[in-house]
């Protein structure tokens, strides 16, 4: 009799604990899909993509650092043989309303990106570019800088966009050269990068 309870109680438990697993399973949102170096603009030399990887990368970028946390976040970095980077930064909030704060604080540090570069005697100009009617939408931006004393100019696009919980934020990078003429297949990368995350 006490085998048979036994055996009884641990079907039960085995039960209970493959019953867990599959509602956490279920319950566990999929994670969000990154852009193939396809489907970035097209450069004078193909794309690369990185593997996906998890938290933030060691270096921050030019506008953007500092205000995406860690935690929740992967990120694909592109490159080119010429000159040319990218990087695609995705990060899941704990709820709706801590991703539209984040994508708040974003497009703040955006906007003041060119000021804090002047500290440090940078120089440029910053374009807002609108923005997309895809999910949640996302919003579009350019900054090119230059640094007198050094000679060097850098262009950047950069997008924030948002599907329910989750943002999104895609940059492009050149050395030395502008990049108004890829505004628009950027527009379309972006597109492309809110609506491919679910």
């Amino acid at each position: 009799m006490n085998a048979i309870r036994t055996a009884v109680l641990t079907a039960t438990v085995t039960g209970l604990t493959l019953a867990s697993l599959a509602t956490a399973t279920a319950a566990a949102p999929p994670a969000p899909k990154f852009l193939a170096a396809s489907q970035l603009p097209a450069a004078s030399t193909p794309w690369t993509a990185e593997p996906v990887r998890t938290g933030l990368p060691e270096y921050g970028s030019v506008c953007t650092a500092g205000v995406v946390p860690a935690s929740g976040s992967s990120y694909r970095e592109f490159r080119t043989e010429l000159d040319t980077t990218g990087r695609q930064t995705t990060t899941v909030a704990a709820t709706t309303a801590k991703a539209k704060t984040l994508v708040t604080k974003l497009n703040q540090r955006i906007a003041g990106c060119l000021d804090r570069l002047a500290e440090n005697g940078i120089v440029g100009e910053a374009f807002y570019h609108g923005r997309i009617a895809v999910e949640e939408g996302a919003d579009v931006y350019n900054v090119d800088t230059s640094h007198p004393e050094v000679g060097t100019a850098d262009a950047h696009l950069i997008s924030v966009g948002r599907d329910g919980r989750t943002v999104t934020v895609l940059e492009v990078g050149h050395l030395g050269w502008t990049l108004s003429e890829e505004l628009a297949p950027f527009r379309t990368s972006t597109r492309t990068a809110v609506a491919k995350l679910y």
